[in-house]
């Protein structure tokens, strides 16, 4: 199982964060039977180790009127494939880079706050990329199901 080294209690404590990051270490502790403390010294070993990376608010592009979400699905030539993450990663509209599984592809989320800053995305950075050989863009018109993060 991939959650092997965390006993039940941080699952537990994992669990409840992951409902929601705002919750006190206090209520925590009450819903899993162990002091504010404990619960404290426990978070702040599971952030130690790398396994809570941070703690963050997640606006809902949906919901800001004129914001464009696309997935790009970019294949480039090996060789080249560093130089285009670091052109990518400098991107303020780009959210996500995911290297996948295949020849050299990366699967790229991009928010845009219009047509003429995705256009200007498309056309000036992502087409211009060095060893591009595809890529695929598909806008998102609704959002069904979207987890962020792992589950337990």
């Amino acid at each position: 199982m991939f959650l092997d080294g965390l006993d039940d209690l941080d699952k537990k404590i994992l669990e409840r964060l992951i409902k929601n990051a705002r919750i006190s270490y206090s209520q925590i502790g009450e819903e899993i039977g162990i002091s504010r403390v404990a619960v404290k010294m426990r978070v702040q070993a599971l952030e130690k180790r790398g396994i809570i990376e941070e703690y963050t608010a997640i606006v809902n592009p949906d919901k800001i009127s004129g914001a464009l979400s696309y997935y790009f699905e970019i294949e480039v030539k090996p060789q080249y494939l560093e130089e285009v993450i670091d052109i990518l990663n400098k991107q303020a509209t780009i959210t996500q880079i995911y290297r996948t599984t295949g020849s050299s592809h990366l699967h790229v989320h991009a928010i845009a706050s219009s047509n003429e800053e995705m256009e200007s995305l498309i056309h000036d950075i992502i087409d211009k990329l060095p060893g591009l050989k595809n890529c695929n863009s598909y806008m998102i018109v609704s959002r069904i199901k979207d987890i962020k993060g792992l589950r337990l």
